[in-house]
């Protein structure tokens, strides 16, 4: 029955992560989830409403 990984297959996998993409690249696709958690979670805490559009008169000929 498959699972999840444990132990030893976590280490497997952060090897070949780390292979693949290089740690740099890690950290810095890290740093932008980070980013976008975060600005995801100020606009769910941003009881602000949103700005609305002025409204246009339409003129008559």
């Amino acid at each position: 029955m498959l699972g999840l990984p444990r132990g030893a297959e976590w280490i497997i996998i952060l090897v070949i992560v780390v292979l693949l993409f290089g740690p740099g690249r890690i950290g810095k696709i890290a740093g932008e989830l980070g980013k976008g958690i975060k600005n995801f979670r100020d606009g769910l805490g941003s009881k602000e409403e949103p700005e609305k559009e002025p409204e246009t008169k339409e003129e008559n000929k």
